[in-house]
């Protein structure tokens, strides 16, 4: 057998002990399937007082991260510290000392992920980054490989396992957002600080790597249109049901004449899709392409064993490849960050979708009438109507399903909508998809 392939840990939190467990506990297998072993030489944490699950004998604690990347014994870097920096420099250090890197940070990719990968190939070095987006799920292998032979057009997912739990727990319990939110919180899915995930921020820097891996565009964060799932209220979730539908937090990268659309937002899908049956913190991801037609794939989006699975892959994926030139195998990285990008990306205003409006409303005449005739003269079609009738003499409450049409045009509807005397402040707008009909 081989040499083995020495690996150097930057981070030893929940993802980085999954991969010293991972490595220990199927050494044989992965040397079996490498033809080689993975052995972890050296780890770096900022914070070594803290108890670890994770067995470190005969491994070498590092002080140093920078010693450690430029150290001629490490032949491999896995970054899963998170953050922005020092991430970012350590890779580039790693890069500059011509060391391939297996990274699982999303948000240093989105952001920066240009300039790393533009450094990776001028230095001839892989970056691998499956753990990035899906945790267990290996979409990124799916698209990179497994569909490369063909045409994508969509690919829309649950990719944020926090939100998607929250919204299940509303679905389920009739709880609002806040008690949703603190029950994620305690069960460990959201942070103390839970604005990534509950404001989207999260599942948009992994749709920026899924379009650029589906598309062959630059990465672009920036162009992503996003909005969190605060404003959801299981009065939404309620006639949403009624109407056929559940609401999901859905991330969406769709082919389009003008370009490509970029959104995460909270979305209205048919009960009978797929991606309407995924609940509690799963992912899952539906990709649309012309020969393969509609795939999808359902795992553990999240959690410190299911994205070490997606780290060690990467791990023997660049171990089969130490010593050749990893500019032979651009594009497989995904994508060329020096290309000229030929898809633009489809301003949110000119997207093309269907509409849920919810509307509170005096109980007088000629309110149905007013609103319709707003929509009519804009060219929107009503698909379907709900209407609650009042209780207690309190305000009527009205449900919309319109037909697709260009965002601007809704927006100018619901802006004279909102000036109608009658309609009460803070109508509930939601985007739907129908995913080209099925």
């Amino acid at each position: 057998m081989s040499a083995p392939v020495r690996i150097g840990l930057l981070g030893l939190g929940t993802v980085g002990q999954g991969v010293v467990r991972l490595l220990q506990k199927n050494r044989d297998e992965i040397a079996r399937r490498l033809g080689r072993p993975l052995v972890l030489t050296h780890v770096y944490t900022r914070e070594w007082s803290r108890r670890r699950e994770c067995d470190l004998s005969g491994v070498t604690q590092v002080r140093e991260a920078r010693q450690m990347v430029r150290d001629p014994a490490v032949d491999v870097a896995v970054e899963v510290m998170g953050g922005l920096s020092p991430a970012r420099e350590l890779i580039l250090e790693a890069i500059a000392h011509g060391k391939p890197v297996v990274t699982a940070n999303k948000a240093l990719l989105a952001e920066d992920g240009n300039r790393i990968f533009s450094a990776a190939r001028e230095r001839g070095v892989r970056v691998a980054f499956e753990a990035s987006v899906g945790g267990g799920i290996p979409i990124l292998k799916v698209i990179r490989e497994g569909l490369a032979g063909n045409r994508l057009e969509e690919v829309a997912g649950i990719v944020n396992g926090t939100g998607n739990y929250i919204l299940t727990q509303m679905s389920e319990h009739g709880v609002d957002f806040a008690a949703a939110l603190a029950e994620a919180q305690a069960r460990g899915y959201a942070e103390a600080d839970p604005r990534l995930d509950v404001d989207g921020i999260d599942a948009a820097h992994k749709l920026t790597i899924l379009a650029a891996l589906a598309f062959g565009m630059p990465l672009a964060f920036q162009s992503v249109a996003i909005e969190g799932i605060a404003a959801v209220t299981v009065q939404d979730i309620q006639l949403s049901r009624e109407l056929g539908y559940r609401i999901k937090p859905l991330a969406i990268a769709k082919r389009a004449a003008a370009g490509v659309e970029l959104r995460v937002h909270p979305t209205l899908i048919p009960q009978a899709h797929l991606l309407a049956q995924v609940d509690g913190a799963l992912n899952a991801v539906v990709v649309q392409s012309d020969a393969a037609g509609t795939t999808g794939y359902y795992g553990r989006g999240a959690g410190g064993d299911a994205t070490a699975s997606a780290v060690v892959a990467d791990l023997l994926d660049v171990a089969r490849l130490l010593g050749a030139d990893a500019r032979h195998f651009w594009p497989p990285l995904g994508f060329d960050p020096d290309a000229v990008q030929t898809l633009s990306v489809v301003a949110l205003r000119d997207v093309e979708c269907a509409h849920y409006l919810r509307l509170r409303v005096a109980d007088t005449p000629g309110v149905l009438k007013a609103i319709t005739s707003i929509l009519a003269e804009l060219d929107i079609s009503i698909e379907a109507i709900l209407q609650k009738e009042p209780q207690n003499r309190q305000d009527a409450t009205l449900a919309i399903l319109t037909s697709v049409v260009p965002e601007h045009r809704f927006n100018a509807a619901l802006d004279k909508i909102r000036g109608l005397p009658f309609v009460r402040p803070g109508p509930s707008h939601l985007r739907v998809e129908h995913f080209n009909g099925k």
